[in-house]
């Protein structure tokens, strides 16, 4: 009887293992950078959506809310309005430096991103982070 080989060597599936490592090496850190890039954009979105609301409450009280304790007069409820929605940022909110009684909104991440770190925005629109990386163009694009 002639002997025929059915399968795969160890050989093989080692070889075919190396190059699953080597492609999932190059791929993850674009993935894990796109995934905190959309956390970012939420996180846009929640400054952006605080603004707008604090513009709202400006032109019908004539100043602007200035402490988080304050937020329910923002949102009209109190479910959750320190936190964006999947939670992944949570609202920190104080008087602007300015003289006019602005405000200043700060994102703190609840993710790990060194990067681009927690999101600023101000009552002039001025953005910002506190990360070690990119810069504002970069943070908020």
């Amino acid at each position: 009887m002639k002997y025929t080989q059915q399968g795969f060597g160890v050989l093989e599936v080692m070889i075919v293992m190396i190059i699953m490592v080597i492609l999932a090496s190059l791929s993850y850190p674009r993935y894990d950078a796109q995934v905190k890039r959309s956390k970012r954009l939420e996180g846009q979105a929640f400054l952006a959506d605080v603004a707008a609301r604090q513009a709202r409450y400006f032109a019908q009280n004539n100043r602007y809310v200035t402490d988080s304790t304050e937020l329910i007069k923002l949102y009209g409820h109190a479910f959750q309005v320190d936190q964006s929605s999947t939670g992944y940022y949570l609202l920190h909110l104080e008087p602007g430096e300015d003289e006019d009684g602005g405000y200043a909104l700060t994102a703190v991440q609840q993710f790990a991103d060194s990067i681009c770190g927690n999101l600023t925005l101000n009552a002039q629109g001025k953005k910002g982070y506190t990360g070690s990386g990119y810069g504002v163009e970069q943070c908020w694009r």
